[in-house]
């Protein structure tokens, strides 16, 4: 897999990445939490809370969520050869399809899902048997974490899966319960360095092509379309997240997702609203954001009353929520 013009790409070897910093969290508090990493924003890897947690391999949650349905997203490669605003969709705007968890995991376990880049991505863990696995909740409270924005969402994909380079608007921990995945991150102040897509695509392709997402390709770069890139390049962070591990990933912060390995990776996500509130009045890629939710609107109402009056209704309308 490559991305376009690479005639045009330049080396960045030589902006070697800051490394995201880990610590235990056995000797965590709640008060250290906010006072070092929530109040400013900082993220930050934490060990050691997940040591007793079962092992989240295909055969667990083939058990656990046998025939629950879920939806699939088919990203196919095919996309990375192109520019991305000349993409159709991407993220959560990408097509899906409902299947049952054990037919997604027979796509995995054939390599159909590593061919053709399928993967099972945010999807809510509410009702299911893995709502209430207690290690999450004491890890939850562990960080004194509060106001949650979501559930638990479970990511699961083949290994070389790429989430591309973008942020979300409110605080997330990345949870990380079987396989490895190495995240590139950029802070907030790097957005325009970064180059956005335009939030008039909200106007144009509604919530297919969000203007959280970045237009570059951080590990190809086209330096001589996105020369203010190089400048992003020495606020570059970097972390390999390991089973096990959990990482902060502050609302704003930029942050591509590569799944690594030849097998089977999982993780579960949450967000929460962004605290201090200073921290989110003052946060522009937050307002940018809503911003966009607002001139989606028409899309919105448009997608809805189409999935009112079909015939798969609950389905399509399944899709639209979980793309919101």
């Amino acid at each position: 897999m490559k991305a376009p013009l690479e005639d045009k790409h330049l080396s960045v070897a030589d902006n070697s990445p800051k490394q995201v910093m880990r610590i235990d969290g056995i000797s965590l508090t709640p008060e250290i939490f906010a006072k070092k990493y929530q109040k400013d924003g900082i993220p930050v890897v934490i060990t050691g809370l997940l040591d007793s947690m079962n092992t989240w391999d295909l055969d667990f949650l083939r058990e656990k969520l046998g025939n629950q349905k879920f939806p699939v997203r088919f990203n196919g490669w095919e996309r990375y050869k192109k520019e991305k605003h000349l993409w159709n969709d991407i993220g959560s705007g990408v097509e899906s399809r409902t299947l049952s968890f054990c037919e997604y995991a027979d796509l995995l376990a054939s390599q159909e899902a590593h061919k053709n880049d399928i993967y099972l991505g945010r999807c809510a863990l509410k009702k299911t048997p893995l709502a209430d696995t207690p290690e999450l909740i004491e890890a939850d409270a562990k960080l004194g974490l509060k106001m949650p924005g979501t559930s638990p969402n479970l990511w699961v994909c083949p290994g070389s899966h790429i989430t591309p380079l973008h942020y979300d608007p409110l605080d997330g921990t990345l949870i990380q319960v079987y396989g490895e995945k190495r995240l590139v991150l950029f802070p907030p102040s790097q957005t325009y360095n970064l180059y956005p897509l335009s939030l008039f695509n909200y106007l144009w392709h509604g919530l297919k092509l969000r203007a959280n997402y970045s237009q570059v390709y951080p590990e190809n770069p086209d330096l001589v379309k996105f020369p203010k890139f190089k400048t992003a390049l020495s606020n570059r962070y970097e972390v390999i997240l390991k089973q096990g591990e959990i990482l902060f990933i502050p609302a704003g912060w930029w942050h591509e997702v590569t799944s690594l390995g030849d097998g089977v990776v999982c993780s579960i996500n949450r967000f929460w609203h962004v605290l201090p509130l200073t921290r989110a009045t003052t946060s522009w890629n937050k307002w940018r954001l809503h911003l966009g939710a607002l001139m989606t609107g028409p899309y919105i109402i448009k997608t809805w009353l189409a999935a009112i009056f079909s015939k798969d209704r609950d389905q399509k309308l399944r899709h639209l929520i979980q793309r919101l």
